[in-house]
C-alpha cells in the first residue's frame, strides 16, 4: 500500500496571532508557572520550620533582586490567572462570546492583572514602611 499524504491543517504559519490566542496560550504558561513558583513558597515555608540557618538562606535568595523579580512575576501569574479564569466563567454562562467582546475581554483581563499586581505590590512595600 502506498501512504497517501493528507493536507495539514492551516498551522501558526498561516494565522497571525490574536489577543485571544495568545492570552489561551499565557494561561497555560502561567498554569505551569503556578506549579514552578509554588515550590519556592514551600522551600521557604520548609526552611522557616527547619531552623533559623536554613530560613535565613532562604529569606536571603527570595530578598535577592532575582528572588524578587520570580516572586512578583509569580504573582502576575496568579492574578493573571484569576482574572482569566474569571473571564473562563462568564464564558461557561454563556456570555461574552462576540468578537469585539473576547478582544476587549482580553485586553481587560490583561491590564486588570498588571494593575492588580501593581497594587499589591505597592501595598505590600508600603506596610513594610517603604
Amino acid at each position: 500500500m502506498v501512504a497517501r499524504e493528507r493536507p495539514l491543517s492551516p498551522h501558526l504559519q498561516v494565522y497571525r496571532p490574536q489577543i485571544t490566542s495568545v492570552l489561551s496560550i499565557v494561561h497555560r504558561l502561567t498554569g505551569v508557572a503556578l506549579c514552578v513558583g509554588t515550590l519556592l513558597l514551600v522551600w521557604w515555608l520548609v526552611a522557616a520550620a527547619a531552623g533559623p540557618d536554613a530560613f535565613e538562606a532562604a529569606q536571603g535568595f527570595i530578598g535577592s533582586i532575582f528572588g524578587r523579580l520570580i516572586l512578583f512575576g509569580w504573582s502576575w501569574a496568579l492574578l493573571y490567572h484569576l482574572c482569566n479564569g474569571v473571564r473562563h466563567l462568564v464564558w461557561d454562562a454563556g456570555y461574552g462570546f462576540e468578537l469585539d467582546t473576547l478582544t476587549r475581554s482580553g485586553w481587560l483581563t490583561l491590564v486588570v492583572s498588571i494593575g492588580l499586581t501593581l497594587i499589591a505590590w505597592i501595598a505590600g512595600y508600603a506596610m513594610m514602611g517603604g
